[in-house]
């Protein structure tokens, strides 16, 4: 078996607008309560430690109450696919 090397999309050239970068925090947000959601109907619930045998994460909070850290995961993740999008030759408009 070979050694996995992933290859993102380049984003680096890419700059987003002050427009998508408010953007970025509805969809963290956006991602964050999409990740609850399944959690939740997977019978997880809120502990103060994560437990995989016992099905309790800390983060099963409103993402306005999340850590800095966790907040900046799902910022990440959004910025990352909008840039993707971007840097493929997809255009972002509000309709």
């Amino acid at each position: 078996m070979s050694r996995y090397q992933p290859q993102p999309i380049d984003t680096s050239a890419i700059n987003l607008s002050p427009d998508i970068l408010q953007l970025t925090e509805q969809l963290a947000e956006n991602t964050h309560n999409h990740w609850a959601q399944q959690r939740l109907q997977e019978g997880w619930q809120y502990g103060p430690e994560r437990d995989d045998t016992d099905k309790t994460h800390p983060c099963l909070i409103p993402y306005a109450q999340l850590p800095e850290s966790e907040k900046a995961y799902d910022r990440n993740t959004a910025m990352e696919t909008l840039k993707a999008m971007l840097a493929l030759g997809y255009k972002i408009v509000k309709g």
